[in-house]
């Protein structure tokens, strides 16, 4: 019995040193922020790249006090074999949010792995998931630092900060603009051909960093902004009695995806000559009738009502009902309800069906819920299996993780359009590139065309570029690659 005992007792021990063993032996802390460098060879577009992978914390202090505030998660990219050293061209990636973290970008067309998801428009279901090799990353030509600002993914504040000092338009500019700074001089870049690469909000925080990083005259120039699903005026997108701007920027993402679901009267040719046809009405029909408002002619009224309904197939008594206006939440909730479906917001392409006694479904977003279980698992597996990210215990906070965002700041209000186009008659070789998804309705692919068309940019140095998807532009696989060449050729023509 002692015996058994001593062998029970033994096997105790085994067991307990060998999950001690397991343990992470440097658990990161503020006085000892991670850092776990990888290296790496793939093949990207054609050719095999070999790279070193750094993810790592950076503490960030207060200029004041030297105190610390916070830390800031980004992972690098840097190829090692090329020979351009500091004259290599670098792009620093972020989404948007604001509130989240830059898993979309990271995972899905820039990092040297991306999630694969289906082309169509369907749910990403559960594990497990695609996580594949990407060779359209841009990392053949660019080295790639991928941000994670303040409140989200891992990084967070530290200290007495509160978060004021990064939660809002200006702040988080001048948050990110500090770290880029410290990054190019840190890794003697400065000489490097720079760029800029954000989606969504990010698209908002790239125009408030030229302004941050190019407005005085210790000055960061870019030679490149890339603007994925842009956002830089959110007045295109109000909706109210006296502001029509937001009605005008979304009709068009609707007509779309009306067109995506055959729902769209005496539908034929493509896409793109259906489009011209919506925006030509949109700006010399459907906005006179809306300033004219209750002094539209009856006939012409008629005709209006009758047009958009032949473009987004939404009844004729519901946009009688509505005022020839509609929000693209009722739309969604509106287009198909004869079918019991709502479309997405991200991307109009997802439906999801009703749920009998549930009013939520126009809220409820099936292009989020149709990714992010994907996304998620697919950073998690990837950070630990290749970038060998260990002994980082609190949660990665893929979006959410920032609350009371100030909107307004010293800014009169949420538009830093005019910022990127100070940046480009301040800096002669600032171009700018802006990928659209012809079904985001977050992000309208009009709205971008009516903040472009305004506050004095230089047209000769945008590119615009459209899409068959919507604000993700990057899990529909012809988009992808669509996009990937055009942002590689666009750094290129740097190089040449």
């Amino acid at each position: 019995m002692n015996k058994l005992f001593s062998i029970f007792i033994g096997l105790i021990f085994i067991v307990s040193a060998a999950f001690a063993q397991e343990e992470p032996k440097n658990i990161p802390t503020p006085e000892n922020p991670a850092k776990f460098v990888t290296e790496h060879q793939m093949r990207i577009n054609g050719e095999n790249v070999s790279y070193t992978a750094t993810a790592q914390e950076t503490l960030m202090y207060d200029e004041k006090t030297d105190e610390v505030t916070g830390m800031i998660w980004n992972v690098s990219y840097i190829r090692t074999d090329s020979g351009a050293g500091e004259n290599r061209p670098v792009t620093f990636i972020f989404n948007g949010g604001p509130g989240s973290s830059s898993v979309w970008l990271h995972m899905g067309v820039f990092g040297p792995k991306r999630v694969v998801l289906d082309d169509n428009a369907t749910d990403d279901g559960a594990a497990p998931f695609n996580i594949a090799d990407n060779p359209l990353s841009i990392l053949d030509v660019s080295d790639m630092v991928i941000i994670d600002p303040i409140g989200v993914g891992y990084s967070r504040t530290l200290g007495k900060s509160d978060g004021k000092d990064a939660w809002g338009v200006a702040q988080d500019a001048k948050s990110v603009g500090t770290f880029i700074y410290r990054w190019l001089t840190e890794n003697n870049r400065w000489q490097s051909p720079k760029y800029l690469a954000g989606e969504s909000y990010g698209t908002t925080r790239a125009a408030a960093l030229i302004n941050e990083l190019e407005g005085g005259w210790t000055d960061v120039a870019f030679n490149g902004v890339i603007l994925i699903s842009a956002v830089l005026d959110f007045n295109s997108r109000d909706m109210a009695d006296s502001h029509i701007d937001g009605y005008l920027a979304y009709l068009p993402t609707m007509a779309a995806t009306s067109w995506y679901h055959d729902l769209v009267a005496d539908k034929k040719g493509s896409i793109e000559e259906f489009l011209d046809e919506v925006r030509d009405f949109t700006i010399n029909e459907y906005a006179p009738a809306l300033f004219l408002g209750s002094s539209l002619a009856p006939e012409k009224r008629a005709a209006i009502i009758q047009k958009l309904h032949d473009y987004t197939g939404l009844s004729k008594q519901y946009l009688e009902n509505v005022d020839m206006k509609f929000s693209p939440d009722l739309y969604r909730a509106e287009v198909m309800r004869n079918d019991r479906k709502s479309v997405g917001r991200l991307d109009g392409r997802y439906t999801i069906n009703e749920r009998s006694g549930n009013n939520r479904t126009y809220s409820y977003d099936p292009s989020a819920a149709g990714i992010d279980a994907a996304y998620t698992a697919g950073l998690m597996h990837y950070m630990h299996n290749e970038l060998d990210v260990q002994g980082i215990r609190r949660k990665y906070n893929i979006l959410g993780g920032i609350g009371r965002w100030d909107w307004q700041g010293e800014r009169s209000d949420a538009n830093v359009a005019d910022d990127l186009a100070q940046g480009q008659a301040e800096n002669k070789d600032l171009r700018i590139y802006v990928a659209n998804g012809y079904y985001d309705m977050a992000t309208p692919f009009h709205g971008a065309e009516m903040t472009f068309n305004q506050f004095g940019f230089d047209k000769s140095r945008i590119e615009m570029s459209y899409f068959e998807v919507g604000h993700m532009i990057y899990i529909h696989q012809p988009s992808l690659e669509k996009m990937s060449r055009e942002m590689r050729d666009f750094i290129l023509a740097d190089m040449e």
